[in-house]
C-alpha cells in the first residue's frame, strides 16, 4: 500500500492506483470531463489538472499514479488557474445558449464553469460549428457543436459495448465525433453514450424538447424487461414517463442501462393503451364499468364450471409479473379449483417436473461472480438478445482474460475474444454435451472449464425452448458437475425465477401449456398475456384459445390479438403504475413503487386478482396493500432457500420428443427478437425502428443455401408444422449459422409461423 497526501488529508492506496481515485477516497472531488470510471484513460480534457509536490507544472489527475509519500494539492493557485485556463479554452468554441440549451441544468460543463470557471472570456471571435450527424432513432447528435471532445462515447462503444461505432475524425480545431460514414449506431447498449456526455452534445433523441430537467420528479424503480433486474430511475411530468436512467448499483447494472431499459417507456402511453374494462358483444367490443365487467367474468367462470368441470379452465400467466400478481393468480387458481395454470409460456419440453418441488431454476451464481469467472460455456444462448448487459459484463471478463465458449445453432458476434463458437444443428446438441465429458483435451471447452480456478456452465433462451431441454439440462448439469463449474439457466422473462419458486405450473391432474394448446380448454384466464407473442407457439395459442367458450384477459394493452380471441378485457397497470417485487437471475428480491398513476381506469393487477377473489367468494382475499401480499407469497425460509438448479433425472431412459429427428430436417432457430419480448417494448415506436426491430430476414449458411437451390435477397415461404398461412420471407446467407438452421427470430409478421424453435420448410414460388 502507498500513503498519499491530497490536500492535507493522508489515505493508503494500492499500487497503480491515480490521483483521482485517491481523492475519491478521501472525499475530495477533482473536476474533470474525459475521465471515468468504467472507461480507459484518455486524459485529453486536462480539466483535473492539479499540482504536485515537485513537479515542473500541474499534472492529469487522471492520468497521473500515486507514489508514496506523493503530497497533492487540488485547490492550489497554481491549480486553480490551470482548471481556469482549461475551462476558458472549451469556452472559445461552445455556443453560450444555456438559457435555451435542452441540456441546461445537467450540463457538467455548465456546472464546472460556475465553481471553476473565470467570470468573462476573453475571446470575441466567431464560434466553430460542427453540422448534425445521424446516429440513429435513439440518439441526437442535432448539437454537436456542444462537444468538447472528451472521448468518452468512443471508448465506450470500442470498450463495454465491443464495437467501436463512433469516432473522432480529423484534427485540431476540425476535430469531429461522428459515426462511421453512411452507418448508424446500432449497439444494444448504445444509449448509455447519453449519460456518458458531459456538455449534452449527444441526447436521447425520444426525449429531446420533451421537459426541462428541473421539471422533472425521480422515482427509483426496476427494470421489468428482463431477469437482469437493472435498477432505474423513472423521470415523471405531468403523471406520464418522460424518461428513464440508470441507478447506480454495481452488483447488478453497474452505471448502464440496456436500451430496451432506456427507451421501453415509449410504450406506455401507447394509443393501444387500454383504459377501461371492455366485453365482447355480438362480435363487437363496449366499454363497461368495473362492476359489469366482473359480474361477466364470474358468470363465465361458474358457468364453465357447471358445465364442463373445473378442469374445462386454464390459466396462462406470465412471468413477467411480479411476485404478488404471481402469488394471487396461484391462489386463485388453487382455491377455485383450476389445476391447469402455467407460466412457462415459450417452453416445449417439461419432463423435468417431476424431480422439482419448491425450487427455482436460476443463474446459479450472484451477477458479479460470474463476470469474474476464468472459463464460461454458454449453451443455446443468443446473450446479445438475451442479456445486453450481461453480455458487457461477461465481455470485460473475456478481454481480461476469461474463455467464453457457446454451443449454439450460430456463432453470434458477440464483439469480445472467444475460445470456442460451435455452431451446430439442435439435433446435435445433447450428444455433443455428452461427448464433451469424455473429452479430457486441455484445448477443449471442458479442457477451458476443468482448468479454470472459477467456471461456469450457463443454459440460454434456446436451449430451454428446445424440444429436448430435458436432455440438454441434465448433460450440461453433468458436465458442469464433472468440471467443478456452477451450472445455471438464463431466465427468460424478468420474474421466471419468482414464477418458478411459486411452481406457476400444473397440479395434479392438470394440463401444461403445450397440453392446453393441443386439447383447449373451454375457459382460459390470460393474466397478463398476449397470446400471439408471448407464447413459444403464437398459431396454436390463437387456435386454442378459438376454441374456448370464454376468455377473460387482463392486459395492459388491447391488441389485435386479444381483440380477436377474448371475450372480456380488464385493464390492469405495467410497472410503472403499480407497486411489486421482482427476482432476478441471481434470487435478489427487489421490491419498487409505482412511479406514476394509473392510466383511466387501468388498475395495479394484484388488486384486480384480490376483488376476482372475493368475487368468486374465496376466502383469504383480504390485502390491503402489495407488501401484504409479498408477506403471505414469501415462504417461511425465505426466498433464497428456494434456487437450487441440482436435478435428478436419468435422460437416457426418456424417450425424447426428437427420436427420429433427422439432421436433414430444416430447423428454426432465433427464439425471441431482442424489442420483441414484452407488451411494452413491442409498443415503444423509436426501439420499434431500429435494425433490431426490422422485419427479420432467414439467414442460412451457404452450404444449406446451394442444397436448397437458394441465393441472396431470393423470396421464399417459410412454413411450419402446426402453423398458419406460410409467410414470405427474404433469404440472407451467413457462414456462422450451422448447417440445416434458418434463423428467423420471432416479429409481429411471422407470429402465426409455427413454434419458435422445430422444423421449418422452405419453397420456392408459393
Amino acid at each position: 500500500m502507498l500513503q498519499v497526501e491530497i490536500d492535507g488529508k493522508s489515505v493508503e492506496v494500492e499500487q497503480g492506483t491515480n490521483i483521482i481515485e485517491a481523492a475519491h477516497k478521501t472525499g475530495t472531488y477533482i473536476p474533470h470531463f474525459c475521465y471515468h470510471k468504467k472507461l480507459s484513460i484518455a486524459a485529453s480534457c486536462r480539466m483535473c489538472l492539479v499540482e504536485v509536490e515537485k513537479a515542473p507544472k500541474p499534472l492529469p489527475a487522471c492520468a497521473t499514479p500515486v507514489t508514496d509519500g506523493m503530497k497533492v494539492k487540488t485547490h492550489s493557485e497554481l491549480a486553480q488557474k490551470a482548471q481556469k485556463g482549461v475551462l476558458e479554452f472549451l469556452l472559445i468554441n461552445h455556443p453560450l445558449d444555456c438559457p435555451i440549451c435542452d441540456w441546461g441544468g445537467e450540463c457538467q460543463l455548465q456546472d464546472l464553469v460556475m465553481g471553476y470557471g473565470q467570470g468573462a472570456g476573453r475571446f470575441s471571435e466567431e464560434k466553430h460549428t460542427v453540422p448534425a450527424k445521424n446516429m440513429g432513432p435513439l440518439i441526437s447528435a442535432e448539437e454537436m457543436s456542444r462537444c468538447i471532445h472528451c472521448t468518452r462515447c468512443v471508448r465506450f462503444t470500442e470498450e463495454v459495448a465491443g464495437f467501436q461505432e463512433i469516432a473522432m475524425a480529423n484534427r485540431n480545431e476540425n476535430a469531429e465525433i461522428m459515426p462511421f460514414i453512411g452507418k448508424t449506431v446500432t449497439s444494444e447498449i448504445s444509449g448509455n453514450v447519453i449519460d456518458l456526455c458531459p456538455v449534452g452534445a449527444l441526447t436521447s433523441k425520444p426525449f429531446r424538447y420533451n421537459a426541462r430537467s428541473w421539471e422533472l420528479s425521480r422515482r427509483k424503480s426496476i427494470s421489468a424487461h428482463d431477469a437482469l433486474g437493472s435498477n432505474l430511475i423513472v423521470q415523471t411530468k405531468d403523471r406520464t414517463v418522460r424518461r428513464v436512467i440508470p441507478l447506480e448499483n454495481e452488483a447488478i447494472n453497474e452505471c448502464w442501462l440496456s436500451d430496451k431499459d432506456r427507451f421501453a417507456y415509449e410504450g406506455l402511453n401507447h394509443e393501444n393503451r387500454l383504459q377501461k374494462p371492455m366485453i365482447k358483444q355480438d362480435n363487437q367490443w363496449i366499454e363497461v364499468d368495473w362492476e359489469t365487467a366482473f359480474n361477466y367474468v364470474v358468470k363465465g367462470l361458474n358457468g364453465v364450471a357447471n358445465d364442463h368441470g373445473k378442469n374445462a379452465i386454464g390459466m396462462w400467466v406470465n412471468p413477467a409479473s411480479t411476485v404478488e400478481e404471481l402469488f394471487l393468480a396461484k391462489k386463485i387458481a388453487a382455491d377455485f379449483g383450476i389445476a391447469s395454470i402455467d407460466s412457462r409460456l415459450r417452453q416445449q419440453d417439461y419432463r423435468l417436473d417431476e424431480n422439482r418441488h419448491h425450487d427455482a431454476f436460476w443463474l446459479g451464481q450472484k451477477i458479479d461472480e460470474l463476470g469474474s469467472c476464468d472459463a464460461m460455456l454458454f449453451i443455446g444462448a443468443d446473450l446479445r438478445t438475451e442479456q445486453p448487459l450481461l453480455t458487457a459484463r461477461i465481455r470485460r471478463a473475456a478481454q481480461n482474460g476469461a474463455k467464453v465458449s457457446t454451443l449454439s445453432a450460430r456463432r453470434e458476434e458477440l464483439r469480445m475474444p472467444t475460445f470456442v463458437q460451435a455452431a451446430l444443428h439442435p439435433t446435435q446438441w445433447v450428444e455433443t454435451l455428452r461427448s464433451m465429458l469424455k473429452d479430457t483435451d486441455d484445448n477443449s471447452i471442458s479442457g477451458s472449464l476443468k482448468n479454470a480456478e472459477k467456471a461456469a456452465v450457463i443454459l440460454g433462451a434456446a436451449a430451454q425452448q428446445h424440444p429436448q431441454f430435458a436432455e440438454i439440462y441434465v448433460a450440461a448439469q453433468s458436465l458442469a458437475q464433472e468440471c467443478g463449474a456452477k451450472f445455471g439457466i438464463l431466465p427468460q422473462a424478468a420474474n421466471s425465477v419468482a414464477a418458478d419458486m411459486l411452481e406457476i405450473r400444473p397440479t395434479k391432474g392438470g394440463n401444461s401449456l403445450q397440453e392446453m394448446l393441443a386439447t383447449p380448454k373451454k375457459a382460459v384466464i390470460l393474466v397478463n398475456v398476449e397470446p400471439l407473442a408471448d407464447t413459444v407457439n403464437g398459431n396454436a395459442a390463437m387456435t386454442a384459445l378459438q376454441s374456448a367458450e370464454t376468455v377473460i384477459a387482463l392486459t395492459a394493452y388491447q391488441t389485435p390479438s386479444l381483440l380477436e380471441a377474448a371475450d372480456v378485457l380488464l385493464p390492469i397497470t405495467p410497472f410503472t403504475e403499480t407497486s411489486g417485487s421482482f427476482i432476478n437471475m441471481e434470487g435478489r428480491l427487489q421490491s419498487f413503487y409505482g412511479v406514476v398513476q394509473p392510466l383511466g381506469e387501468a388498475r395495479p393487477m394484484w388488486k384486480v386478482l384480490r376483488v376476482l377473489g372475493n368475487r368468486l367468494h374465496l376466502a383469504g382475499f383480504d390485502y390491503n396493500s402489495s407488501p401484504e401480499v409479498l408477506k403471505a407469497a414469501t415462504p417461511a425460509s425465505g426466498f433464497e432457500r428456494h434456487l437450487d438448479n441440482l436435478v435428478s433425472f436419468n435422460a437416457d431412459n426418456v424417450s425424447g420428443s426428437l427420436k427420429d429427428a433427422n439432421i436433414n430436417n430444416l430447423w428454426r432457430v432465433g427464439g425471441v427478437g431482442l424489442y420483441d419480448t414484452d407488451n411494452i417494448v413491442r409498443h415503444a415506436k423509436s426501439l420499434q425502428h431500429t435494425v433490431w426491430a426490422a422485419e427479420p430476414k432467414a439467414v442460412i449458411n451457404s452450404r444449406t443455401a446451394e442444397r436448397l437451390g437458394l441465393g441472396v435477397g431470393n423470396t421464399v415461404a417459410a412454413s411450419q408444422a402446426n402453423g398458419g398461412d406460410a409467410v414470405v420471407v427474404t433469404i440472407d446467407i451467413d457462414d456462422n449459422m450451422a448447417d440445416g438452421v434458418v434463423y428467423l427470430p420471432t416479429h409481429a409478421l411471422n407470429y402465426r409461423l409455427g413454434a419458435m424453435m422445430n422444423t421449418i420448410e422452405l419453397k420456392w414460388g408459393e
